[in-house]
């Protein structure tokens, strides 16, 4: 290969693998014989042929993104993405920041930045990574944004989802079971016992049956959620394995059923297979649309007995909100309550201007922020209690806004 065109794609392979992606010597291999066979006349096939090799799941689509670009494309943006680590070193006023970079992508490219310098500055090399590679503890973690975590906090923070357990209220139903203490007589359990018993029984009593709603979880998977879709889908994978009634969709630009999917017991499987089966990752959002096929296709079939449904979604829509206010009323009606969960929330200056949230936000009982452990945590609370018909929370989170 010209120059030094092989030992670049060395070290981007090893950048991608210690930023979390799954490459050995065998894929390396792959890519130089791809890139010997495309050439590197254009950018973009270098691109495509390198994404063709080193990615085979969705959320892998990201972190490949920004190396690419960083590596490849523009040096000088490495540079400043580097210094943005760094809480000693400022930026003058007047001088542009930046793009914001993907912790996990930084902290590989500093690692692989600090093997190269090792001979010349170890002791200044062993303080910045001091700086930049400190990991928080349970309590830290807990309140660590999903966006900002490094490789090993996502990765305990997943460990820290699966253990998950989600309380939800137990109601009464409408129908009856047997109970010696009951309110209610039960005349045909009682003429049945004194037909086998040839004289007058005990009376037979009962009480009405008390179990959990179903949960109907509808996540958006669009480029603007990716890195939050990732963990809400270890969150799905837990609620469902923890109990029964429980249905998940996907949507982006097509709504996905992917309930039988996560029930397999292994996350690591249940989510390769919802990777297989979903094709719209990282895209657009058309909330309007993938509603209208929730409302036809799947409403009746999920939401009888008084469903609780939970809207993961940042609530930027494509289609400027076309059909999403009619669609979402007609969701609301059809559910015994609708929480919005969006992770622009945790901003205290959030105001829901956008055409998709502006439709969204009459329908809703309660409006949530899903950015970091303590909301998922906070989430169990919420559905432990039955709650109101539009609820207070979105009243006085509308009061506070206007004040």
């Amino acid at each position: 290969m010209p120059g030094r065109l092989l030992e670049n794609l060395m070290f981007f392979a090893r950048t991608l693998r210690a930023a979390g992606l799954p490459i050995g010597p065998g894929r390396v291999i792959e890519a130089l014989r791809a890139v010997e066979t495309v050439g590197i006349e254009r950018r973009d096939d270098l691109y495509w042929t390198l994404h063709s090799v080193f990615v085979n799941r969705q959320d892998q689509r990201p972190i490949f993104d920004q190396a690419f670009h960083v590596f490849w494309r523009n040096p000088k943006l490495l540079e400043r993405m580097m210094a943005m680590l760094l809480p000693s070193i400022g930026m003058p006023e007047g001088e542009d920041k930046g793009e914001e970079i993907s912790r996990r992508l930084a902290e590989a490219m500093r690692a692989a930045e600090g093997e190269g310098a090792q001979d010349e500055a170890p002791e200044e090399e062993e303080i910045e990574l001091d700086a930049a590679m400190t990991f928080s503890d349970r309590e830290l973690l807990q309140q660590a944004d999903f966006e900002k975590m490094s490789i090993e906090e996502l990765e305990q923070a997943k460990r820290l989802v699966q253990r998950m357990t989600l309380p939800i209220m137990d109601l009464p139903t409408r129908r009856f079971a047997p109970d010696p203490h009951g309110r209610r007589i039960d005349m045909r359990a009682t003429l049945r016992a004194s037909l086998r018993s040839g004289g007058p029984p005990a009376l037979r009593r009962r009480n009405p049956r008390r179990r959990h709603p179903p949960l109907v979880i509808i996540c958006d998977i669009s480029g603007s959620m990716s890195r939050y879709s990732r963990i809400v889908l270890h969150f799905m994978h837990a609620v469902t394995n923890d109990r029964d009634r429980v249905f998940a969709f996907l949507f982006g630009t097509r709504l996905t059923n992917i309930t039988r999917l996560l029930r397999h017991r292994d996350v690591d499987v249940a989510l390769d297979r919802v990777t297989k089966t979903v094709e719209d990752w990282s895209g657009g959002t058309r909330i309007g649309h993938c509603l209208a096929e929730f409302n036809t296709k799947w409403s009746r079939r999920v939401l009888g007995q008084g469903a609780v449904v939970l809207f993961i979604s940042d609530g930027l829509d494509r289609d400027i909100g076309e059909g999403l206010e009619r669609e979402m009323e007609r969701l609301h009606k059809s559910c015994r309550r609708l929480i919005w969960l969006n992770p622009l929330l945790r901003y205290d200056a959030y105001e829901p201007r956008s055409m998709g949230a502006k439709a969204i936000m009459p329908h809703i009982d309660d409006f949530r922020p899903v950015h970091n452990l303590a909301s998922l945590a906070d989430l169990g609370a919420v559905l432990a209690t039955p709650g109101r018909r539009r609820m207070e929370g979105v009243s006085r989170w509308l009061e506070q806004r206007k004040q």
